[in-house]
């Protein structure tokens, strides 16, 4: 039962790096905060669940509106 994370690359939309993250599987779409590993502000993430199961990440700062 235990599935692997998955390597994503993000741009963090408050310091422009890119950065690599790990996803957890998921069953459903979910939203949650990760700080930034380089300028340490929150990035909310987005990871939406498609009908054939596949993942897709989406970031954006903590102020904006999806």
């Amino acid at each position: 039962m235990n599935q692997a994370l998955t390597q994503t690359c993000i741009q963090c939309p408050y310091c422009g790096e890119e950065i690599d993250v790990l996803i957890e599987p998921m069953e459903e779409s979910d939203e949650y905060i990760e700080d930034c590993q380089v300028c340490c502000r929150p990035i909310v993430f987005n990871v939406v669940m498609d009908i054939d199961g596949e993942q897709t990440v989406s970031v954006h700062s903590e102020n904006e509106v999806d």
